[in-house]
């Protein structure tokens, strides 16, 4: 068979737009994968945009594409923490601030409910005794 044999066909790709890199699309095939898991077997999982190689175009993409959600946490404690659930249920954009409000890291988790939300034992055992102490009051 000669080359001239095996038929060619052309495919216009529309040009990508300015500043993505393609690394973000990967990113939703992921996250696919990992709500199935928090599904299949309650598996909780998240990734640390700030280590990948994304630029501000690709977040904007991703963000944009995962939409908003509508739960909202703000959190302050050495600057701010933002969770926010996205349209995707299970999927969170948190955003972790310093003190000077520059983003010091940022991750989408797949989860319930974040971590961060959850209140510390030892949080809920000072609100238990506060609740004993108003009651006593009555």
């Amino acid at each position: 068979m000669s080359l001239d044999a095996i038929p060619i066909h052309v495919v216009s790709v529309a040009p990508p737009e300015p500043g993505l890199t393609g690394n973000a699309p990967p990113l939703l095939r992921e996250l696919h994968e990992m709500v199935r898991r928090l599904l299949d077997g309650g598996e909780a999982a998240a990734i640390d945009l700030s280590a990948l190689p994304l630029t501000p175009a690709d977040l904007d993409w991703l963000r944009g594409r995962l939409g908003e959600g509508e739960i909202a946490v703000t959190l302050e404690a050495n600057g701010e923490s933002r969770l926010e659930e996205t349209a995707c249920p299970g999927i969170w954009w948190v955003t972790h601030r310093n003190e000077q409000g520059a983003v010091a890291a940022q991750f989408i988790e797949v989860t319930f409910v974040p971590e961060l939300v959850k209140a510390h034992p030892a949080d809920v055992a000072l609100g238990l005794e506060q609740l004993e102490s108003m009651l006593a009051d009555l």
